[in-house]
């Protein structure tokens, strides 16, 4: 298992082509340099060899609320459970944190269901859909599928 890390400076070039690879194919959002840098603190990676093989963030929304954002694992390390593992880090933050709920807008629902998450209405994340989804070019309709995951009571693994 390679070790999962909290993301660098040095490493924002390298999780900005591996999320935006997968989005130019439609499997999630682009993100811009400028919003990977400025939220570089949510981010966890793998790497390999110097490079960036698999990323996921953890984004807080509100006080009860947090998103699982760019959960990427290159075509190369599939297969390994980095993206599980990867989540797996994310909820535990949470739990560190005190995050009661996690969300995830996603185009792979049976991942996130494989993982405990539940699927819900969008409406039921009001403060994702108008701050956030609303800025979206594919809004209103993007296809995401929302789910949802409770960490009440849930105490961290680490």
């Amino acid at each position: 298992m390679k070790a999962i890390r909290k993301a660098k400076l040095s490493d924002v070039p390298f999780i900005h082509r591996l999320v935006n690879g997968f989005a130019e194919r439609g499997e999630l959002l682009h993100r811009s340099l400028n919003e990977l840098y400025e939220n570089l603190r949510d981010y966890y990676v793998v790497e390999k060899d110097g490079e960036i093989i698999a990323c996921c963030a953890l984004h807080i929304n509100w006080e009860d609320l947090a998103e699982i954002k760019s959960l990427v694992v290159s075509e190369k390390a599939q297969g390994q459970r980095l993206g599980a593992s990867l989540l797996e880090a994310c909820l535990d933050e949470a739990r560190q944190l005190g995050v009661p709920k996690v969300f995830a807008l996603t185009y792979k629902r049976g991942f996130f269901e494989k993982n405990g998450f539940q699927l819900v209405d969008k409406a039921d994340l009001p403060q994702k859909i108008w701050t956030e989804c609303v800025r979206c070019p594919k809004f209103p309709d993007c296809g995401e599928e929302a789910l949802v995951l409770s960490l009440a009571g849930q105490q961290s693994k680490t």
